[in-house]
């Protein structure tokens, strides 16, 4: 029995024409699909992608900056503390004791002089 070759061009011409017909919806819902996410997001007021990189960025930079600037400050602190010279470890309390009496024991300064530097004058007591 000879194939009738009209028969399956007609077939494959059906076929390839609902293949389309089934890419063409698949294409239309992906664009629509798409366009209501857009729409969704757009209200949400969510940022961009590059907006987010441009911002990890700064703050990237940001935090290596800080890094920096917290290591130049201990390196100066480190620099700027004198090294203390070691004293005998008897009595530090008693040491201590009459360098107190003596702030206690100083003359009040007179009323012109000008105050001690970071205090503030006091007032003068009315009579």
């Amino acid at each position: 029995m000879p194939f009738d070759t009209k028969l399956i061009d007609d077939l494959v011409r059906v076929a390839t024409g609902a293949f389309g017909a089934v890419a063409g919806v698949r294409e239309e819902a992906r664009t629509r699909l798409r366009e209501q996410f857009e729409h969704v997001l757009s209200r949400l007021d969510v940022v961009t992608r590059e907006e987010f990189e441009i911002v990890r960025a700064l703050a990237q930079r940001a935090r290596e900056e800080q890094e920096l600037l917290a290591a130049r400050v201990a390196a100066l602190e480190a620099a700027a503390k004198p090294a203390a010279p070691e004293e005998p470890a008897a009595a530090p309390a008693a040491a201590a004791q009459p360098a107190r009496k003596a702030k206690a024991a100083a003359p009040a300064s007179p009323a012109g002089a000008p105050a001690p530097k970071g205090r503030r004058p006091r007032a003068k007591a009315a009579d």
